[in-house]
C-alpha cells in the first residue's frame, strides 16, 4: 500500500504521540509499504511539507507546552500528496487534518483517522479541566468538525472506543494499541555508584499538568522509607523548574531529564519500581514499555486515564490524586520484594501482547478494510 499520514509534527519526538507515529511510519515501510508524510519541519524524500502558524506569544507557548506544533493547512501540498495515495491516515484533529479530510472525499482517496488528542490534554494545560462540560464540548467539537467524516477511526485504548461511544461517535472503532517497540524487554543491570542502595522509582511522561509527576515527589516524601527513595523522571516540559524545586525538600536529588531510547533501556533496567502519576492518558506508552522491560507499575486509578487497564492486582493500583495511598503502595512494594520479583516476570509476559509488529498488522487490516468498504460504496 501507499500509505499517507498527516500530522501536524514529526520531526520532534517531544510527546507520546509523534513518537508513536514515527515509529509507526518505520515498521510499515518494514513490512514493505510505502509511506509518506504530511507535516511541518525539514523537507525529505518522503515528507510533503507544509508551514505552522505563528501566534501571539501567550498562545504559542500553551500550544509548545503539549510538545506541539500547529500546522497550516497547504491545500496544494496537500492535493498533491494525498493524489499519491492509496489511503490517508489523520492523526490529529486539527486544521491541517480537517482540510486534508475535505480533500480526499474530493479526490476519492480513502481516509482513516486516529483519536489520539484527548481533549483533558486541552483542559488541563489551560487549567480548566475541573470543568466536565469542557470536556464534553471538546469531544464533541471534534466529532462535528472532523470525526464524523471517518467510516474507520483508531483508538489506542478501549477506555477511549468507550468515551467516543459515550459520545455518540458512530464509526467503526478500532481498539489497537499503539505498540511497543521489541527492545522493551525483561532486563535487569547493575546501577551505577550514584544509584546504589537506593530503591529506584521511575516515570516516564511529559512534565505537564495533567502527567501529575507531583504526586509522586509528595509521595516519596510521606515515604517511611524516604532515606532510600531515589526519583527519575524521565521526560521534558513546562514543570520541570516546578518539579526540581518540589524535589529538593526530599533527601536524595530527583533526577529530572529527558533520555533518549538506549539511556531509557538501561534506567529501567536499574529501576526498582515504576509509578504512573497522570490524571489523563489515551494509552501511556511509557507505562508498558516500563512493564515489558521488567519494572511492576503502580498506576492512578483516574477515570480519565486508559493506563489503569494495565494493573495485574490492587496493589499496583492508587486512589488518584493521593499521595499517601501511592506512599503506601510504594512501601508495600519494597517491603515484599519477592512479591515484586515475581509480578515483574508477570508484567514481562503480559507485555508481549503490545509488540509493536503486531499492533501494526492490525493497523493494517484496518487500513484494507477501510479501502474495501470505499470501493463497495
Amino acid at each position: 500500500m501507499k500509505i499517507l499520514l498527516v500530522m501536524d509534527q514529526f520531526d520532534h519526538t517531544n510527546n507520546g504521540t509523534t513518537m508513536s507515529a514515527v515509529r509507526f511510519a518505520e515498521t510499515l515501510k518494514r513490512h514493505g509499504h510505502e509511506v509518506r508524510i504530511v507535516s511541518t519541519g525539514k523537507e525529505t524524500p518522503d515528507k510533503y511539507v507544509v508551514r505552522s502558524y505563528h501566534f501571539p506569544p501567550v498562545v504559542k507557548q500553551i500550544i509548545q507546552n503539549q510538545g506541539m506544533t500547529l500546522a497550516k493547512p497547504g491545500r496544494e501540498v496537500l492535493k498533491k500528496a494525498i493524489r499519491w495515495a492509496d489511503i490517508v491516515h489523520f492523526l490529529m484533529p486539527f486544521p491541517l487534518s480537517i482540510e486534508g479530510a475535505k480533500i480526499a472525499r474530493e479526490l476519492s482517496v480513502p481516509a482513516t483517522a486516529a483519536f489520539h488528542v484527548q481533549p483533558e490534554n486541552i483542559t488541563y494545560t489551560l487549567k480548566i479541566n475541573k470543568v466536565e462540560k469542557i470536556n464534553t464540548v471538546l469531544y464533541q467539537g471534534f466529532k462535528n468538525i472532523f470525526y464524523n467524516q471517518f467510516s474507520h477511526i483508531h483508538c489506542p485504548s478501549d477506555f477511549i472506543a468507550e468515551e467516543l461511544r459515550k459520545n455518540g461517535y458512530t464509526a467503526k472503532l478500532h481498539v489497537i494499541s499503539n505498540g511497543v517497540d521489541p527492545d522493551f524487554y525483561y532486563r535487569k543491570i547493575d546501577k551505577i555508584p550514584l544509584l546504589r542502595d537506593k530503591f529506584v522509582i521511575l516515570m516516564i511522561g511529559r512534565l505537564a499538568n495533567e502527567k501529575r509527576q507531583d504526586l509522586l515527589i509528595e509521595a516519596a516524601g510521606l515515604s517511611k522509607y524516604r532515606d532510600q527513595i531515589c526519583l527519575i523522571l524521565a521526560g521534558q516540559g513546562p514543570k520541570k523548574k516546578s518539579y526540581e524545586k518540589a524535589g529538593k525538600k526530599l533527601p536524595n536529588k530527583v533526577f529530572i531529564d529527558f533520555f533518549d531510547k538506549e539511556k531509557l533501556r538501561d534506567i529501567i533496567a536499574m529501576s526498582d519500581l515504576y509509578v504512573h502519576t497522570a490524571d489523563a492518558e489515551s494509552e501511556a506508552i511509557s507505562c508498558i514499555e516500563a512493564f515489558c522491560g521488567g519494572l511492576v507499575p503502580v498506576i492512578s486509578d483516574s477515570p480519565k486515564s486508559a493506563t489503569s487497564q494495565f494493573a495485574l492486582n490492587d496493589r499496583c493500583l492508587f486512589n488518584a490524586g493521593d499521595p499517601y495511598d501511592l506512599a503506601k503502595k510504594i512501601d508495600y512494594f519494597i517491603e515484599h520484594p519477592e512479591e515484586k520479583r515475581l509480578l515483574e516476570k508477570d508484567y514481562a509476559a503480559y507485555g508481549k501482547q503490545y509488540n509493536i509488529e503486531d499492533c501494526v498488522y492490525r493497523m493494517e487490516e484496518m487500513f484494507m478494510e477501510a479501502i474495501d468498504d470505499y470501493g463497495a460504496i
